[in-house]
């Protein structure tokens, strides 16, 4: 069986031979998405690609969901950890843009 998904440089599941995750995949099929209409969204990919990427899918589901569920935690932390650091600069950035009365 050919394979149509592949872990990039940083560890990533990505469609193999692109830079698209199969994070984005997962979520347009889990949204119902059909293979049809994921593959008009990623043009580059070929319809049997799409197809491969979502049989990869569901052959190991449970790891790939807990994976990006994990993922999501971390992109989550990352975020608020932004904001806690930039919170002073959007304090002034918010001061100096509110007109003085």
């Amino acid at each position: 069986m050919q394979a149509y998904v592949e872990r990039n440089g940083k560890g990533t599941l990505t469609v193999k031979g692109s830079r698209i995750t199969l994070g984005s995949i997962v979520k347009l099929y889990r949204e119902g998405e059909s293979a049809e209409t994921i593959r008009e969204a990623y043009s580059t990919l070929s319809l049997p690609v799409v197809y491969g990427a979502i049989a990869y899918y569901l052959e190991n589901q449970v790891e790939i969901d807990n994976e990006l569920v994990s993922e999501g935690k971390k992109m989550e932390r990352l975020r608020q950890d932004g904001a806690d650091r930039n919170q002073d600069l959007r304090s002034r950035l918010l001061a100096a843009k509110t007109p003085a009365r």
